[in-house]
């Protein structure tokens, strides 16, 4: 499989995704935890169906220090026992973030409630902005067929360049 289009060969797609690429790199100076938000990005990416995502976030959370286990557990997060508190309240925002269509509400009180009592103001504003750039990150892949698979880690920060 190949890539419909390489974002980076055209003058103003390139523009723009370089300044979305180093967008991202605020995330590396925010409150929340680098694991913490590879398992979002791999739970909404799996949720949209964005391999080139799902490679890259798997890859990164792995050298971030994060179990293969945990990682083979995101897909069915609400049945497993190896995440906190905190990360099941993360995911739960995650999902309803991302499948907004599929629910009048949008993001739930109850999940709201749950992620006020484990993320303060600025961890929660952080993750409102993460949701909502991998899913914008997962739409410009899936529009362009981005494949997945020979993804590295910290390659991502190559795109800066």
């Amino acid at each position: 499989m190949e890539a419909r289009i390489n974002l980076f060969d055209s003058a103003t797609s390139t523009k723009l995704a370089k300044r979305f690429a180093g967008a991202a790199l605020v995330f590396e100076e925010s409150p929340l935890p680098r694991e913490l938000r590879e398992l979002v990005q791999l739970r909404v990416s799996q949720i949209n169906g964005c391999a080139a995502c799902v490679d890259m976030h798997t890859k990164e959370a792995v050298a971030a220090g994060e179990s293969e286990h945990r990682l083979n557990m995101v897909a069915v997060w609400r049945e497993a026992t190896v995440f906190t508190e905190a990360e099941r309240a993360a995911l739960a925002m995650a999902e309803e973030g991302t499948r907004l269509a599929d629910a009048f509400e949008g993001v739930s009180d109850e999940t709201w409630a749950t992620v006020r009592k484990h993320f303060d103001e600025d961890q929660t504003g952080t993750l409102i902005c993460l949701i909502a750039f991998i899913n914008a990150a997962n739409r410009m892949n899936i529009i362009a067929r981005v494949p997945g698979g020979n993804y590295q880690a910290g390659m991502a920060a190559k795109f800066l360049n």
